[in-house]
């Protein structure tokens, strides 16, 4: 079974109360349990992480490095500015797939640029939990098409 990272940036840990005309009324913990649930379906060994930390998940990506391990990122506010995560997610060799629950792109034109997008395999923008669903969707199906 594939190990997968889904990594989840500042705030993400308060979902549910935190704008739920944005982003949703379910939990972190809800959308963890349906990545590992959904990933399990589709033969995957989900790690579902969130910190508030730059330099926490700067760690969690280089452990992604270091270990060819697929990614699905989402990386919420570091998305617009942080070129150490930026730089950190250069270092993948594995599919990553970077998430975000709402469309940046509806947004404030501060959301509209991503520093990661130039460097991931594909964005999945706007769906709620969904985004996270065909992101490991799209992983499982570029882990099959490698081993085959």
């Amino acid at each position: 079974m594939t190990r997968v990272l889904v990594l989840n940036g500042p705030n993400l840990g308060r979902l549910g109360p935190r704008e739920p005309h944005v982003y949703g009324s379910g939990t972190h913990a809800e959308l963890a349990a349906e990545c590992v649930r959904t990933g399990s379906g589709l033969g995957l060994r989900v790690e579902v992480r969130q910190t508030d930390s730059e330099g926490e998940l700067i760690g969690w990506l280089h452990e992604a490095a270091d270990a060819h391990t697929p990614v699905v990122l989402n990386p919420a506010a570091f998305t617009h500015y942080s070129f150490a995560v930026r730089d950190a997610v250069a270092m993948l060799s594995a599919p990553v797939i970077e998430v975000h629950l709402s469309n940046p792109h509806a947004r404030e034109p501060f959301r509209h640029v991503s520093v990661v997008s130039p460097l991931v395999t594909a964005t999945i923008a706007g769906l709620g939990f969904g985004s996270y669903r065909l992101a490991l969707q799209a992983i499982a199906e570029a882990v099959a098409d490698k081993a085959a």
